[in-house]
């Protein structure tokens, strides 16, 4: 796997979060993937269950969403990147600061890299500003 697919990939991530859009989000993986979005939560389990997390939990719900990601480590197909988001609550106008890690198994396709499951680690800070 080259860094270069990994790169693009997370640029693919970081565009459906800031445009809000789960199809595009969803499309990143394969069919059967595993999204585990915290280590003590059920993952999410396909295209469909990761759509509509993006949905409802972005979409519905984000905007002014800014995202960034580092590539820290590539071993076989296996990725592990560092990002940072940011963006404000539609509800209630509150700004929330993100900052995690991903561990992304990846297979190849025809467009570079799609992930088979992604896991992460990530801290919030929320505020009114």
């Amino acid at each position: 796997m080259r860094q270069q697919d990994v790169k693009d990939w997370l640029k693919a991530y970081g565009r459906a979060w800031i445009e809000g859009d789960p199809d595009e989000a969803a499309a990143l993986f394969t069919v059967a993937a595993e999204y585990h979005e915290t280590p003590f939560s059920e993952p999410l389990t396909g295209r469909d269950q990761i759509r509509q997390y993006w949905q409802e939990g972005a979409a519905d719900a984000q905007e002014d969403v800014r995202f960034s990601a580092q590539i820290w480590s590539i071993a076989g197909n296996t990725a592990i990147a560092g990002w940072q988001a940011a963006f404000r609550r539609k509800a209630s106008g509150r700004l929330v600061e993100l900052d995690g890690v991903f561990r992304v198994v990846f297979s190849s396709s025809r467009n570079g890299v799609i992930c088979n499951r992604l896991e992460e680690w990530w801290h919030r800070r929320e505020s009114q500003s």
